[in-house]
Formats: structure tokens, sequence, C-alpha cells
């Protein structure tokens, strides 16, 4: 039988693209092989040519795997599926509720129960929430009734669609946006939501031409009515005892204009301000920014040795309690979302569950837990995670990850390196167009919505119509025994 004429055409063909794919795949080989041949740095490669190139792809390819295939709901690191879920269904606004019973291993050193009452408060009565107001001895104090907010992320370590969705989410869900130290640009303003401006240790956006404060640069950001507050920062849980680090692949012309730095060259701040020296030029700097603003001013810091906090309360003591920061902002030690050396990370600094207990009770002890009002931040994700905060003493908590999540981050650990696949820390275009800040500002707004809602739910079950109210003896903390003690009893054994 004679094939037809485009058939035999057909055949022409791939019989041709065949050769060619088998001549390139060969040349690439031979190539690939010499070169691995003539190279040292990689004794693998050297000693195994080609074939040990598979080494590097599957090291790369692990962390996919692990957290798809491999790694079980409660176990993954930094952040586990089971909570990442329950982010993801608050913010596409879908059913968050499980089946079949808890995969949390309720019997675990550590973990948190709350105790429900026999007298549960109806989740249909309508009680106002509690305000609380920040900056009482300042010119324009700042009062919400909101619980949970947007922690500091700078534009720079986001990008332009992911911040302009934080701005809009965050007005839509009525908390307020920390601006991160890298200035005040456009887009933290294009939602009309409440701001914090953060003061990092480069002071981008208010400094002179020596890096220090301008009050000139000061007043014109508290200009804007968005900008609530102003949040000296000190330290930061990623990175304690290290300024902020930008790498330069992602300092953008935009980026550099507003920072006032070099474009593509690494951003990276001291690791600490020049200015301060002592716990009296902490009260020295908050004073000048309080001055220039009229805003409420507080600080950052994540904690390591507390006796420095001790030595402010008692300077506070000395200068009056007007001269207090209006606010302190607690990172935890394993916080962070963007480039930190790893020795630093892992290793210094106090979680939130040892620094957040710890503080409470200093500010009671020195007189000044109602004029130094407390946000936690670092992990807090779930209401659960706010409910302990709240119970433990904080006013407020702030989550970057959490909301990070709620943008559509895939926790694929490449926020220091431009290749966000999601789009939210990469300045490159191509990966930000699968980010619509319409869509994604909606979804910022509806986890902020339920992360309220099911805190609400826990403070009703054990027996208080608003989460502000939880105490200490609210909850029980599972203690190595396996029994579990209330929260009052187990923090009554830490050694301020």
């Amino acid at each position: 039988m004679q094939l037809q004429p485009w058939i035999l055409w057909g055949i022409d063909l791939f019989s041709g693209l065949f050769l060619i794919l088998f001549w390139v795949v060969l040349i690439s080989v031979v190539y690939m092989y010499i070169a691995d041949k003539l190279q040292t740095k990689q004794a693998i490669r050297h000693n195994y040519p080609v074939v040990g190139r598979f080494r590097y792809l599957f090291e790369k390819q692990g962390e996919f795997f692990r957290q798809y295939f491999f790694a079980n709901d409660r176990e993954e690191l930094p952040f586990n599926r089971a909570e990442r879920s329950w982010v993801y269904r608050a913010a596409k606004n879908v059913d968050r509720t499980i089946a079949f019973g808890s995969t949390q291993p309720l019997d675990k050193q550590g973990s948190i129960l709350f105790l429900n009452s026999a007298f549960p408060i109806s989740d249909h009565a309508h009680q106002l929430p509690i305000a609380v107001t920040v900056g009482e001895f300042c010119t324009s104090p700042y009062t919400t009734d909101k619980i949970c907010h947007i922690s500091a992320m700078s534009f720079g370590a986001l990008s332009r669609p992911a911040v302009t969705a934080l701005s809009h989410g965050a007005a839509q869900a009525g908390c307020w946006l920390n601006t991160g130290e890298g200035g005040l640009s456009p887009h933290h303003l294009k939602g009309n939501c409440d701001l914090v401006f953060q003061i990092g240790t480069a002071k981008y956006g208010v400094r002179n031409e020596q890096g220090q404060l301008d009050d000139n640069k000061l007043a014109q950001i508290a200009a804007h009515p968005q900008v609530k507050m102003f949040e000296l920062k000190l330290s930061q849980g990623a990175k304690p005892g290290k300024g902020g680090i930008l790498p330069g692949l992602k300092v953008t012309e935009e980026i550099a204009h507003i920072r006032g730095i070099p474009v593509g060259e690494d951003s990276i701040s001291p690791n600490g301000h020049p200015e301060i020296t002592c716990v009296a030029d902490i009260l020295d700097m908050i004073a000048q920014i309080r001055h220039a603003t009229g805003k409420p001013t507080g600080i950052k810091a994540v904690i390591g040795d507390i006796s420095w906090i001790e030595d402010m309360c008692d300077e506070i003591s000395r200068r009056g309690i007007e001269h207090a920061p209006d606010f302190f902002t607690l990172d935890s030690s394993d916080g962070g979302t963007g480039a930190a050396p790893q020795a630093l990370m892992d290793n210094v600094g106090l979680p939130l569950r040892e620094s957040l207990p710890r503080l409470v009770d200093l500010f009671i002890q020195k007189g000044l837990r109602q004029r130094i009002k407390i946000i936690a931040t670092g992990k807090l994700v779930m209401p659960s995670y706010v409910a302990w905060a709240l119970a433990t003493g904080a006013d407020f908590i702030a989550s970057a990850r959490g909301n990070m999540f709620a943008l559509g981050c895939i926790q694929s650990l490449q926020c220091n390196k431009d290749t966000c696949p999601t789009g939210i820390t990469t300045h490159n275009k191509r990966l930000q167009q699968g980010l619509d800040p319409k869509d994604k500002s909606t979804r910022v707004a509806s986890y902020n919505h339920y992360l309220h809602y099911d805190l609400a739910m826990i403070a009703h079950s054990c027996g208080v119509h608003d989460a502000r109210l939880l105490t200490r003896k609210h909850a029980h903390i599972v203690i190595s025994s396996g029994v579990s003690i209330s929260l009052d009893q187990h923090y009554k054994h830490m050694v301020i």
C-alpha cells in the first residue's frame, strides 16, 4: 500500500525534528560533561559529571515536594499546612469547619487550651466592641476597636501590587497597615487605610544628609491624615541585632527614590541607631518624633536581655509618665518575612511565648501597664494564637505572614531572591501580573474579618463578650507531664 504524500511529509518532518533533538541533547550532554570535569568548585559535579547535577536539582525541588507530598498537616515549618489552609479558606470566604476530630495533639507540651464556660455568651448578642486609645498625652491620639492589624512589611520587600492590595484590604477591614522601614510610598496611601509609619535604623524617608532624623520630613509624613502613629524600630524578630536587608536586585528606581539610596545596590541598614547608646537616648528620640508629629510614638523590639527595659521604666519614673513610649511592639524571635542571616533567625532572641508574659508582668510591676499599650507580633496568624496573646496581656496583635497568605503566598521561601512565584515579594513584572490588587484586597479584608469573628467565638465560649476581656485564667498550658495548668500559674514561675 502506497502512503499518501502528506503522511510521508509528516514522517520526514518528525524524523528531522527527532534528529535535531537527538543532536541537541547529545551536544548538551557532552558540553555538561566537559564543563563538569573542568570545574573544581563543586566536587559532586567533578566526580560524577552530568549525573551529579541531579543532586542540585533534587535539593532545589525538595522544599516543594516536602510541602505538598510528604509533610503531615501539623509538622511543616515555619507554618504548617493546617495553619495555611485556615488562612486560605478565611481569605476566600469558604467553609472553615473540619471533620472527624482535631489533628492537633492536645497533650503536646506547650499546647494552649481555652476553658469553656458553662454559660457561654450568645454569638448573636450585640455588644459594642471595646475601643482602645493609644497616645493619651499626644496632640492626636489614636483610637480603634480592632484587635488584629497588618504588621510591618516595606515597599521593596513587597511588590507594588502587594502593597496596594494590603492598603485597600486594611481599609476594608478597618485595621492599620504598618509601612515597614522602607518609607511611605504612594501605594501605602492608595487604599486610604490607617497607617503606622515605621522608622528603622536607616531612617528612610525622614533622614537628613547626615542620616539623622529630620523634623521637617517627620512633619511632612505626619501631615498625611492616614498616618496615625510612628514606630521607632530598635530590632526585629528575623534579625535581632542587625538592621534591615533589601538585596540589590530588588532595589528598583522607584524604591531607590523613596529610600534615597542607589539603584541596584544592597540596602543594608545599620544594626542600631547611632544616636542611641542608652535608654535615655531612646526616650529622647521618642520625644523628638512625638513633638515633631503630634502623634502616638512607640518602639518595636524583640526581647533578649530584658534589663534595658527595666532601666527604661526607671528612667520614665524619673522623667514622668508622659515621657513613656505610647506603645511597645513586641516581636518574636521567629518573626520576619524577608532576608535574614540564619544564625540570627535561628538562635538569637526570645520567642513571643516567653517574652510577652515577661514584658506584661514587668510593666505591671513598674506601674506602666495602662500607659504603654502592647502590640504582639510574630506568627500570630490563627484566632487561637491571637486569643492567647490577649489573655497573656497584649492590647493588639499585628501579623505580616498571615496577610501574605491571604494575598496568595504559598510559602515557597523565595522572599529574598526576587523570584516569588505569586508576585508578592518580587519586582519582576511578569511574576506580578497574576497578583490582582482588587481581588487580593478583598481576600485580605475577608481574612481579617474572620480572624476577628473566630476570635470572638473563642471569647464567647469562655463566657466573655469581648476578646479583650480574656485573661490568663481563661486558658491552660500543657506542661511536660502532659497535665495542663493555668497560664496564670505557669507565668508566675517565670523570673523577670
